[in-house]
């Protein structure tokens, strides 16, 4: 849609950074998730970014508010301190660390921003190079405490679905036994007196 002039003069583009510039007096400062981490600045946060951008526009995480993509928050200049700040995780540079400041502490959207970050870097994970998302919303807002005990459930519920996979990939299926006899199924004893029974066929 072509930019309309605005009425104090300019158009609505002017008032947005071009995607492909790194400006950092128009970004949040990283903050508590992403401390200690190394903090994507210049063309990897600038890289990293196009790919969200991409990511929600498919999976639709908008901000209803502004009308826009979430990932365009970074880029509009009238809430230089609102938007997204990546880090690569410390001890797993395979896991990309993603910290949301919202435009208020109290943005009744962030859950739902947040959690539809999270469900377009992990849903799409085939997309970008890393092995594991995780989001978070910074504690500037009221309430971050809350939101975030839910992202780490998430982070928690996508790792136990990646170690099923992984288990079933390997062979059985998690929680059976190679014999067809699934675990937990027969008690001590039964089990000792199937093991006798399997032992003394051997020795036929």
């Amino acid at each position: 849609m072509p930019d309309i002039p605005s009425l104090f003069g300019g158009s609505r583009g002017d008032r947005f950074d071009d995607s492909d510039q790194f400006v950092p007096e128009h970004l949040p400062d990283p903050d508590a998730f992403l401390d200690g981490h190394r903090v994507l600045e210049g063309d990897d946060h600038v890289a990293v970014h196009r790919v969200a951008r991409e990511l929600f526009e498919e999976r639709g995480v908008y901000d209803v508010t502004f009308g826009y993509n979430l990932a365009r928050l970074n880029l509009d200049q009238r809430h230089p301190d609102a938007g997204f700040r990546y880090a690569e995780d410390r001890d797993d540079p395979s896991i990309l660390r993603v910290e949301f400041t919202p435009t208020t502490p109290f943005c009744p959207q962030s859950k739902t921003l947040t959690v539809g970050a999270f469900r377009a870097w992990n849903g799409l994970a085939d997309r970008h190079d890393y092995d594991r998302v995780r989001v978070r919303v910074a504690p500037m807002h009221q309430q971050a405490d809350a939101i975030n005990a839910e992202l780490d459930a998430m982070d928690a519920g996508d790792l136990l679905a990646e170690a099923d996979h992984s288990a079933r990939a390997a062979g059985s299926p998690a929680g059976e036994r190679d014999d067809g006899v699934e675990s937990g199924s027969l008690s001590l004893s039964e089990e000792f007196e199937a093991a006798l029974n399997r032992l003394s066929g051997e020795k036929q």
